[in-house]
């Protein structure tokens, strides 16, 4: 009977290693790289472009002629958006496969942060919908009058506004244990990980400078989001373009290496 740790081919022991390094590193890099370039193209759609398209915030009467006028591009985004969170987990999952050698507990945490921010904003699409629902007259909401039911559709993509901040926090947060995982690979420029730390903090910086000091945030929201983008366009551009550098190899955390069990 074999012991764990072990399996046996006749009389003799194999090893079995656990947080090895992947066997095609440039391949899984490659992978994110295209990954990462699809959740650039469909959550700038539905976030960058759509959103602030369509909302106009405190203009009731504005945002849901946005709705109106533009029917079929809002459901466009509503599908962009609800692809673009399939993606995110799929990408962290991919990077998890590739960086997983050097930290399982970090790579581990970068993963939840992801399928957390992808959550959220998959949640707050609901609203986007429901407001174009009112807008457009699918839900009656006639007895609250032309006034009510603009309110009602500003309220939705408020809430989604508000929403997707929230998420900011968690999809800023999972840069920065993909920094330290690049970091301490050796495989991507020091640089480059560390701005990805830094992008991490400036996004957590401006959701809660936006729910504390809005008028702040206004002033100071074109600025903090330059080391995010700086950040995000270098590391999709890095994993899609060179892949990894596996001419350095970083250690692996010793407890995640695995050893023979005693006989």
């Amino acid at each position: 009977m074999s012991s764990p740790g072990k399996t046996t081919t006749g009389d003799k022991p194999q090893q079995v290693v656990h947080g090895t390094t992947p066997k095609s590193p440039k391949r899984l890099a490659r992978i994110a790289g295209v990954i990462y370039l699809l959740v650039a193209v469909f959550g700038g759609f539905a976030q960058g472009f759509l959103e602030r398209k369509m909302y106009v915030a405190g203009d009731a009467a504005a945002t849901t002629e946005n709705l109106v006028a533009n029917e079929g591009l809002v459901r466009l985004g509503v599908v962009s958006d609800l692809i673009n969170e399939v993606l995110l987990v799929l990408l962290a999952l991919t990077l998890y496969a590739l960086l997983k050698h050097v930290h399982l507990a970090a790579a581990r945490v970068m993963v939840a942060l992801a399928v957390v921010a992808a959550g959220i904003t998959a949640l707050n699409v609901v609203f986007e919908f429901a407001g174009l629902q009112v807008a457009t007259g699918a839900v009656d909401m006639s007895a609250l009058g032309v006034d009510g039911s603009d309110a009602m559709v500003l309220l939705m993509l408020d809430t989604q506004h508000y929403g997707l901040l929230i998420a900011q926090i968690f999809f800023g947060l999972w840069l920065a244990p993909l920094g330290y995982l690049a970091y301490k690979s050796g495989w991507i420029p020091k640089p480059l990980a560390l701005v990805l730390v830094v992008a991490a903090g400036c996004y957590v910086v401006a959701v809660l400078t936006a729910f504390l000091v809005p008028d702040l945030y206004l002033q100071i929201s074109s600025y903090i989001t330059i080391p995010c983008i700086i950040a995000e366009v270098w590391i999709a551009g890095y994993l899609l373009i060179v892949g990894v550098n596996t001419t350095k190899s970083g250690r692996a955390e010793p407890s995640l290496v695995g050893t023979l069990a005693a006989e």
